[in-house]
């Protein structure tokens, strides 16, 4: 399965894992379909547009979850589509009509333009927030495992509104696929963390990055963390895509690790940022809660990286782009100022 001459879309393309994907999957001779909300936005998709083998084998194209019908023409003429869009809005004021409707509706607009264009298969990028958002954690969910919807809806934790959307969106999907006889393949990341192609703050970094960023409200998403690199992510995807046997979900994991762990990695690492050493409620013996990925190995894939790999890559990027200072000088400043008195 998977010849190369063969042309794919990504929706959500100019995104943190959207734009990755495009890049690996023009590096293996694809040609590829983009969809953007704005294709003539040159901040949001010049990244896409340097890519190595771009000015022959992309092209950018607008859709939009919110418009039923738009991702019609992009797919029609596609074997594959991989629907990487989703939104991700933490702070929406709105998160009904802002977030979890968009999120539902669109996948099935993707989906029915997807079944009229005969596409040989769907591979989705869900969520871990469709599998462990739960009022007690197991010590390994696999992919049998899913969200409660009624905790998460009385708990109204960070980032509810993105684990109802993709688990209501999942959910949805896989009725459709059978409903319809699509080939269908469902994704399911941990934490997604690595160098970066998008200009901005990739919104999973600002949980990874956390202690560095001192963001208190995403600790408690990883205080029993679990993370894949960005790059084994974007790998699987193609994989599982090309591999005739795929079906069904596949949790995408390669690390599990707590709070702590990640904060003393990082401090080893970056000094000059002052990271936290303790965690309120959590310490070296808080247990790990695993995702297990035996599923995705068992078919033949590797993950190439290493959680070192995956927050220090991700560290240099920010720094790079400007969007993380390279050391927290204002508090140093402070400290002198106030050893000078």
């Amino acid at each position: 399965m998977g010849s190369q001459a063969e042309i794919v879309c990504v929706t959500g393309a100019a995104g943190f894992i959207g734009s990755w994907l495009v890049m690996r999957l023009l590096e293996r001779g694809y040609t590829v379909r983009a969809t953007v909300r704005d294709p003539n936005n040159m901040k949001k998709v010049k990244h896409l547009q340097d890519l190595p083998n771009a000015k022959t084998h992309l092209s950018l194209w607008r859709a939009d979850l919110n418009e039923a019908g738009s991702f019609d023409e992009p797919i029609q003429g596609c074997t594959g589509v991989f629907h990487v869009a989703t939104p991700m809005d933490f702070e929406s004021k709105d998160p009904e009509n802002e977030v979890i409707k968009p999120t539902i509706e669109g996948m099935l607009s993707i989906m029915k333009s997807c079944v009229k264009a005969k596409v040989r298969r769907l591979v989705f990028t869900s969520s871990a927030g469709t599998v462990n958002v739960q009022p007690v954690q197991r010590p390994v969910h696999d992919e049998t495992s899913w969200s409660d919807l009624d905790f998460v809806w009385a708990t109204k934790m960070t980032g509810w509104m993105y684990f109802v959307s993709k688990t209501m969106a999942e959910r949805a999907a896989w009725k459709f696929a059978e409903e319809n006889n699509l080939d269908f393949i469902s994704i399911i990341p941990t934490l997604v963390v690595g160098p970066f192609l998008m200009p901005s703050f990739p919104p999973s970094l600002i949980t990874a990055l956390s202690p560095i960023t001192r963001n208190e409200a995403h600790y408690g998403i990883i205080r029993q963390g679990q993370f894949v690199h960005l790059d084994d992510l974007c790998m699987s995807h193609i994989f599982l895509y090309e591999h005739p046997e795929a079906k069904g979900r596949y949790i995408c994991s390669s690390h599990d690790e707590n709070i702590t762990g990640i904060a003393k990695l990082l401090r080893e690492k970056y000094p000059e940022y002052d990271i936290p050493t303790k965690f309120e409620g959590v310490d070296e013996n808080t247990e790990k809660v695993s995702f297990s990925s035996k599923k995705l190995r068992d078919l033949g894939f590797e993950f190439k990286h290493n959680l070192e790999d995956m927050f220090v890559g991700a560290v240099e990027c920010c720094r790079e782009k400007g969007l993380l200072p390279l050391s927290h000088e204002k508090k140093q400043k402070e400290q002198v100022m106030n050893g000078s008195n």
